[in-house]
């Protein structure tokens, strides 16, 4: 019979898995405060789920496998409490994405503004700074990523593990990336209702295996409509970036995307605005900027409703050209257009990085966060 020490109580309850994160609740380091006094044992378990039901089979579990290996006569008292919900929670302690640091939505207001080409060049840079990344096209009714990183008609590797169907990411530029677009012809529609595009979304984070990174950018559908409520319900969403173009009719719209992320019923950081097509560029004359869309629109708002504004990016014909043959411009960090890609990179690190410094806090204060265009 084993001594009664706490070396040999976590020993002991190394053999006890929990059952939604599926490890040892030792390893996942949910076991604490472990009391002595003779053959009477306490200390605290915390838990994924808080039902009642959940909390039994715990207990029970914890009690049999110590009585079974230190004795029968052992008196066991367990305080068992539920981990916090799953936004507050740290990765490995998440039943979904466990192995995913950071999760980041990049949304706009209004169709047309360059969303997913920033999320695209965002996703290569941040890949070419070392960092591991993935990239979900969640515009569901308009897949590009597929075009803008020459996977068009290719399609993922499905296995099959423990009964269900897993698929495996395509791996293109460094960038692991999974799209509805895989799985249609391009010149397909979709016309699914709503449920039913939810319902997919989901299925592209759960039945996928992302396996680990350190981001996992989500471009989203314009708009703010079920595929953005599902994503804030279901996904643990670091922050959100907004994108938009410096003219008054997109900025409305971002305005209220902004709002949106901000209401308390969501309640997901906006890491920051981003400007596209700030200004345009002539081949011919690369010194000169044309601000055909208004001048710092989006600046303006990223003052207004206190988010730090990420990047201003030219209107350069070199980045549509660019994603129209399947490689990214950010893949060239020698050019105006590779240097403004890995500048957004390094402002989005710099704003993860603060917000996870200030995940203690009961406010965060974005508008602490260092701009360079502030």
């Amino acid at each position: 019979m084993a001594e009664i020490t706490k070396e040999n109580i976590l020993k002991i309850l190394t053999s006890v898995i929990e059952p939604d994160l599926k490890r040892s609740i030792v390893e996942l380091g949910l076991v604490s405060d472990i009391h002595i006094e003779g053959e009477k044992i306490s200390f605290n378990v915390k838990i994924s789920s808080p039902t009642m039901h959940s909390k039994m089979q715990m207990k029970n579990s914890c009690i049999n496998i110590i009585r079974q290996l230190l004795g029968e006569h052992i008196q066991v008292n367990i305080d068992i409490q539920a981990l916090p919900g799953f936004k507050n929670r740290s990765p490995e302690l998440r039943s979904l994405l466990p192995g995913v640091k950071h999760i980041i939505a990049v949304a706009s207001g209004k169709g047309g503004v360059g969303k997913s080409t920033v999320a695209a060049n965002l996703a290569v840079a941040l890949s070419l700074s070392g960092a591991k990344v993935g990239l979900l096209d969640a515009d569901i009714y308009g897949p590009s990523m597929p075009l803008m990183f020459g996977l068009v008609n290719r399609k993922p590797i499905i296995t099959s593990t423990s009964g269900r169907n897993i698929m495996e990411p395509i791996v293109s530029h460094g960038v692991e990336i999974l799209s509805i677009g895989f799985f249609a012809e391009a010149s397909q529609a979709v016309p699914w209702r709503g449920p039913m595009v939810s319902k997919a979304l989901i299925q592209l984070f759960q039945d996928a295996d992302w396996g680990k990174l350190d981001y996992l950018l989500v471009d989203l559908p314009p708009g703010t409509g079920d595929i953005h409520l599902t994503l804030v319900d279901k996904i643990p969403l670091t922050g959100a970036i907004v994108v938009s173009t410096p003219q008054e009719v997109a900025l409305a719209d971002a305005r209220k995307g902004i709002d949106m992320f901000k209401m308390p019923m969501i309640n997901v950081p906006v890491l920051g605005l981003v400007e596209n097509m700030a200004y345009y560029i002539p081949e011919s004359n690369p010194d000169k900027k044309d601000y055909i869309f208004g001048q710092d629109g989006a600046k303006k708002l990223a003052k207004e409703m206190n988010v730090p504004l990420l990047s201003q990016i030219p209107l350069i014909t070199r980045i549509r050209e660019a994603g129209d043959v399947g490689a990214p411009a950010a893949l060239n960090e020698n050019t105006i257009e590779g240097k403004i890609f890995k500048d957004l990179a390094q402002n989005v690190i710099e704003c993860v990085k603060n917000l996870s410094a200030a995940s203690s806090k009961e406010k965060i204060d974005l508008e602490a966060i260092k701009s360079p265009y502030r």
